[in-house]
């Protein structure tokens, strides 16, 4: 567990003070640095010690074979895993021929600071070698957004006490040795193990460059740096390589007051069809590139591409200072992962570590796209585009399974379905309408009729075809999905989800609406009136189950009959209950993993009232466990909204420090990047109140007492709109644009870039406190 004292309390930046072995895996994770096409977790410079080394290229990956106990058509025969791929952090340190390690010497000073708003991570130490000589040593890496292809490191020894012969080792290190993580099968150890056949290295003067392929998946992976060295006349530098090792060494005599400072320049590329020759050269024009700027210049080209951020997405909170920081800190990570992506997933981790294999969920669409939507909406078109291309596989998975359409993978790296567990992965079709989804929003935020045109009728086309082939009319007209698994996989293959039933409406209603305006793209995918139609008379009778004794609705038809589990016999040390009690248990009682209906209440929220909001907040809430880190952000939200704000302002705690108080002691395998987007939307859609409806956006702000003042910016349509949140007014303000729609609680109303508005808070109601299982409210927040 990360201890959040580990880190100072501050608005702009995460300081680590001093160096923790104990946590450090957690704390490279944290550290990560990424565009969303490199990533390169957070390890020492020196590359040891380290928790897990990771250097990441997004896309890049190995295939495995896929254990099966008992083999069944339409089970995926191949799974994929994220590699790592060739390390370009890495510089070593000798000191009178004594290694820079941590562990040995003493270590009389460590910090490490990572800069939001620069995009820097830094850090400073000083060390006493076993023999008695003291050094200070500062590094500075960066991974850039505005070069995609390029990361750098500035790494600088300085004598403290006495004159020293400096070695430095600038290296690449392809196939580093990682902990063994195969689940106990052989098979994948062996696939996964050296991944990186060498077919080229390379050394000259300063430059440096390897060249691997794999063996299964058939992509080519290149790195190459190049360097600039600052020193005293004593220094000289020499160059070698090997197949999965190229290095520039340096050496110096240094006397107090001198400095020795290597500025290393790392390129990368990869491609499953580019020869050699090309990707090779790939890599040496992306270093050329950068040599023109120089580390100067990506500095501040990073500060650049980061002031454009911050300033069309900010969030401001006055009155607790931890989440201050963690919201920020949240937004930057969820920038990291996507930003560059352009035209690949954004894994459920980022690239800050290999948990889930490196695989993209439904994760992405549903928690990181509608913060990119306003906040950098470009990457949100890049990520759809992909859904876009994979488009074949997926429908080959809907023709593999007897339905028409396209039926999007559970979990992927490349587009095909590498799932091996039926129930909470083909059977959780809602994923078509999580894709469908931010489509329709991203269209709506930004405007983008091209966009629409030629990406989004063809994904909503294809989606709607999905559902109507897998549902169906009964006696009464109604229709049905039978055997899908909703967001809760804890109740699996149930028959009409709510949250899937409310989800596959909206993606029918939209893909309807599409092909109207753009009749000559929907004729080309064989559309038809007829079948536009057809999509429309089933959402119209889509089931919504209801238990009217109750007066709530169901999670899924019968769900509120089954059975309660057993929550007063259930000990702290048994959660996450699917480590310690079969899904057969699981699946036929009360009990639910992460929000499903509620996340309903909040997606589909124009198909509730308020008092249906807050009945249905009120049952679901005393048998939601949490053990997943998508489920306090969507409770915070509807707890926001229906008047329990003490509460929400405990699930937003929850929600922004999951990774850096480590609440669920698995930081170590990269960050929660959909519980980091979570944090946005827990403070904006929750206290914020912010809604798009019918294509605009609404707001219904509210605040707990302990924080006096919420301000976020967000882009909508071109323009940048400010919202400033105090105890009683709310303050809209049009920063950029042409004159803007928008409703304050259902109210519409004009916003011009001369005339701020102000309105008045709504009243809360006041209802009763909602209960929790016993043992899983969250931490009350003071």
């Amino acid at each position: 567990m990360i201890s959040q004292s580990a880190y100072a309390v501050e608005p702009w930046t995460l300081r680590e003070s001093e160096l923790n072995l104990d946590v450090l895996p957690q704390s490279e994770s944290v550290f990560a640095l990424s565009n969303g096409h490199i990533g390169w977790r957070g390890n020492l410079d020196e590359g040891e010690p380290h928790g897990l080394p990771g250097s990441y290229l997004n896309g890049v990956h190995e295939l495995h074979p896929l254990p099966y106990a008992e083999a069944g058509y339409g089970y995926p025969e191949s799974g994929q895993t994220v590699i790592n791929v060739t390390n370009g952090k890495v510089m070593r340190l000798l000191v009178n021929d004594e290694p820079f390690d941590v562990r040995y010497g003493k270590l009389r000073s460590h910090e490490r600071v990572l800069d939001l708003r620069t995009g820097l991570l830094r850090r400073v130490c000083e060390w006493s070698s076993p023999a008695g000589c003291t050094v200070r040593v500062t590094s500075t890496r960066l991974v850039s957004f505005a070069q995609r292809a390029i990361a750098a490191v500035a790494y600088e020894v300085e004598p403290l006490d006495s004159d020293v012969r400096i070695v430095v080792q600038s290296e690449l290190v392809a196939n580093e040795q990682l902990p063994r993580k195969s689940g106990g099968d052989p098979r994948v150890a062996a696939a996964l193990e050296n991944v990186l056949i060498p077919e080229e290295h390379f050394a000259d003067d300063m430059r440096l460059r390897l060249v691997h392929r794999t063996e299964r998946s058939g992509l080519r992976v290149g790195s190459a740096a190049d360097h600039v060295v600052h020193g005293p006349g004593t220094t000289a530098t020499s160059s070698e390589s090997g197949q999965n090792v190229a290095r520039l060494t340096v050496t110096s005599e240094l006397r107090r007051g001198e400095r020795l400072r290597v500025e290393k320049l790392v390129s990368y590329g990869w491609s499953g069809v580019r020869s050699l020759p090309a990707v090779r050269d790939q890599v040496d024009a992306a270093l050329a590139g950068a040599r023109t700027k120089g580390w100067q210049g990506l500095v501040e080209q990073q500060r650049e591409y980061l002031d454009g951020f911050w300033a069309r997405a900010d969030v401001e909170v006055d009155g607790d200072a931890e989440i201050q920081q963690a919201v920020r800190f949240a937004l930057f990570h969820v920038l990291q992962a996507g930003a560059r992506a352009e035209k690949r997933a954004i894994p459920a981790k980022g690239l800050t570590g290999s948990g889930y294999d490196g695989h993209t969920f439904w994760d992405g669409e549903s928690f990181v796209l509608p913060v990119l939507t306003y906040t950098s909406p470009d990457s949100v078109a890049e990520a759809l585009r992909w859904r876009q291309e994979t488009l074949p596989a997926a429908r080959d998975r809907a023709r593999q399974l007897g339905l028409r359409g396209a039926a999007f993978p559970w979990r992927t790296i490349d587009g095909s379905e590498c799932s091996a567990y039926w129930p909470a992965g083909t059977a959780a079709f809602h994923v078509n309408a999580d894709i469908a989804d931010a489509v329709v929003r991203y269209v709506a935020a930004t405007g983008d009729e091209e966009f629409e045109r030629e990406t989004g009728v063809e994904i909503l086309v294809e989606t709607a075809r999905l559902w109507h082939s897998l549902g169906h009319h009964d006696h009464h007209g109604t229709f049905h999905f039978d055997g899908v698994t909703g967001p809760d996989e804890y109740s699996a293959v149930a028959d009409d989800n709510l949250y899937t039933n409310m989800m596959a409406q909206l993606n029918l209603r939209a893909a309807a609406d599409v092909v109207e305006r753009h009749t000559g793209q929907a004729a080309a995918l064989g559309v038809d009136d007829e079948e536009a139609a057809a999509w429309r008379d089933a959402a119209e009778a889509v089931a919504i189950p209801f238990n009217a004794d109750l007066g709530v609705h169901e999670q899924s038809a019968g769900f509120t009959g089954h059975q309660m589990w057993d929550f007063a016999a259930t000990r702290p040390d048994q959660y996450p209950l699917l480590l310690n009690f079969p899904y057969f248990d699981l699946y036929r009682k009360q009990v639910i993993k992460q929000a499903d209906l509620v996340l309903a209440l909040y997606k589909r929220g124009d198909a509730f009232d308020l008092e249906q909001k807050a009945r249905n907040f009120a049952y679901y809430e005393r048998m939601t466990v949490r053990d997943s880190s998508l489920s306090a952000c969507c409770q915070a939200v509807i707890a926001a909204e229906v008047g329990h704000l003490q509460l929400a302002y405990d699930y937003v705690g929850e929600a922004v420090l999951m990774d850096l108080a480590d609440l669920e002691s698995n930081t170590v395998d990269g960050l929660h990047i959909a519980s980091l987007a979570g944090a946005w939307i827990a403070l904006v859609a929750g206290f914020g109140g912010m809604r798009l409806r019918r294509g605009t956006l609404d707001f219904s702000p509210t605040l707990p007492e302990q924080l006096s003042r919420l301000a976020f910016v967000v882009q909508v349509r071109g323009r940048r709109l400010r919202v400033e949140i105090t105890d009683s007014s709310v303050t809209y303000t049009l920063l950029e644009g042409s004159p803007l729609e928008l409703c304050h609680c259902e109210e519409p109303f004009t916003l011009t870039s001369s005339a701020p508005q102000t309105r008045r808070l709504r009243p809360q109601p006041h209802r009763p406190e909602p209960e929790q299982p016993q043992g899983r409210r969250p931490v009350r927040r003071h």
